[in-house]
């Protein structure tokens, strides 16, 4: 019986240092979105599809291929100046939620409060996106050894020094598990003992979906905990929706909160 092989992309929302600044949701919260995919399905689908789906709204050069980016999105900024046209937009949006919600994968999302965390732990604070990166390794790895499977995991590069620290972190996970779990747990399942990290030029199809939902995702997650009086603007709402039955949860009750959304102090 051969056995089914995943990747979980990575990509955050919000700032991964600690700062003083308490009211400030993007200083105070950081949010990293996970998103699991067979990779048998992801070649064969959703990469050649995603790829036609930026070709219908952003025609290109297929030696300069289009990069989805929220915040180049949002502005307007280079291939996507043609947003700026009120019909296009609404086209493009209309898109994205139905190839998103036809698509099959899994999402995870972990939010910390990291001015909890270190006023809780002090010198002794984990570094926040570490923290959040070994919830979802334990989440993700606990879904892959349910099914038999294998997997890896793939983040977008944030830079020399934080690219090194990240794998570090992933390595420790690897050698020496977690609080909760051995190191067995995750090495039974896991491929590797390095994370995969590349540049966001690499037009990595599942980066750019994580990118996308990573902000959305945490504002929904830390309305439901009434952290924000908003869960964000009418179009992050349409995605959360969209995505909302792919969360992980629990196999038995259904249950997501602690599965599919954590939210850690």
């Amino acid at each position: 019986m051969d056995v089914k092989r995943y990747r979980l992309y990575l990509d955050e929302a919000g700032d991964h240092v600690y700062s003083r600044n308490e009211d400030n949701v993007v200083s105070r919260y950081l949010g990293i979105t996970g998103v699991i995919v067979e990779n048998d399905y992801y070649k064969k689908v959703i990469h050649p599809d995603f790829t036609e789906f930026k070709e219908r709204h952003f025609p290109h050069n297929p030696d300069e291929p289009v990069i989805l980016h929220r915040k180049e999105l949002i502005n307007k900024k280079g291939p996507f100046w043609r947003l700026l046209d009120p019909a296009k937009e609404r086209a493009f949006n209309d898109d994205f939620l139905v190839t998103l919600k036809k698509y099959d994968f899994k999402l995870l999302t972990v939010v910390i409060d990291k001015n909890a965390h270190v006023k809780r732990y002090g010198n002794i604070a984990l570094h926040p996106y570490h923290y959040c990166v070994v919830a979802l390794l334990e989440r993700y790895c606990g879904f892959l050894n349910y099914y038999n499977a294998k997997g890896d995991v793939m983040a977008e590069s944030r830079g020399g020094r934080e690219d090194m620290q990240l794998k570090e972190a992933y390595q420790n996970v690897w050698e020496s598990g977690t609080n909760f779990r051995k190191p067995e747990f995750f090495q039974n399942s896991l491929t590797t003992k390095e994370i995969k990290i590349q540049p966001k030029s690499a037009n990595v199809t599942g980066l750019q979906i994580a990118d996308i939902l990573a902000y959305p995702c945490r504002m929904e997650l830390l309305h439901a905990k009434g952290k924000v009086d908003s869960p964000g603007g009418s179009y992050g709402q349409q995605l959360c929706k969209a995505v909302a039955e792919k969360y992980n949860r629990h196999l038995y009750n259904g249950r997501i909160d602690g599965y599919g959304k954590i939210f850690l102090t």
